[in-house]
């Protein structure tokens, strides 16, 4: 059972029912890999992930899952799949916000579980004035309604909601390295995630899945293989 996001388009979006994008495409590769003749799919969100491999609902997690010392004492990750950059997002006739700085005073949504409001008001210090979305689909709705001013995250998730109406400023400021979420302690697990993701990038099926959801972005999208965090 793998928990993927389900409003994230790209990366893990469910229509009528089925699971598509990025990491839906990663999940059943590794899956595969691990020998598995069928993979489910949950959905998990950012405030939920931990408690779902906990109860053992799902086995692994891929949903923008971004590698940090405090979730890493709750969880044990592989990877990470893929370097992230944290970006922001506006509405397409916003000039005035250029770069993270141009957030200071500015309404910024705080998706519930994620920790990226947190690096630009804490980590850079910006005194931004955050909006509580539930997910970062209900950010970009509070976006597009004007009830905030910017979206910051990681530039995989910016993308899959990039529109006509909506752009990326394109000056990224972190590493947003998303990993694969499994139940803490599983080394020999973690290992295994750790060659699939190796012959991923070997084998170019993730040069060939980045392209497939990402292509249209204007990205600069990495197809090396990402170094790991390490399983012990």
């Amino acid at each position: 059972m793998v928990g993927v996001k389900a409003d994230q388009p790209g990366l893990g979006h469910r229509t009528n029912g089925v699971f598509r994008g990025f990491e839906v495409d990663v999940g059943s590769y590794i899956a595969r890999h691990l020998g598995a003749s069928r993979v489910t799919f949950r959905e998990v969100r950012s405030d939920n992930r931990e408690d779902k491999l906990n109860s053992r609902a799902v086995d692994l997690v891929l949903a923008s899952y971004s590698i940090t010392p405090d979730r890493a004492k709750l969880v044990s990750f592989a990877g990470p799949y893929y370097v992230a950059h944290q970006d922001v997002m506006v509405r397409r006739g916003e000039t005035r916000i250029r770069g993270v700085r141009d957030l200071a005073g500015r309404k910024m949504c705080q998706a519930s579980g994620s920790v990226s409001t947190e690096r630009v008001v804490v980590g850079l210090g910006i005194p931004t004035r955050l909006v509580p979305g539930s997910s970062y689909s209900d950010c970009v709705a509070k976006l597009r309604a004007g009830a905030v001013d910017a979206v910051s995250t990681g530039d995989l998730v910016l993308a899959g909601f990039a529109a006509q109406d909506l752009r990326i400023v394109n000056a990224p400021f972190t590493d947003e390295r998303y990993g694969v979420a499994m139940r803490k302690g599983d080394v020999d697990g973690c290992e295994a995630v750790n060659r699939a993701l190796t012959t991923m990038y070997q084998d170019g099926t993730a040069g060939r899945l980045l392209h497939k959801w990402f292509g249209k972005s204007g990205l600069k999208l990495v197809q090396e293989v990402p170094q790991f965090e390490g399983c012990s």
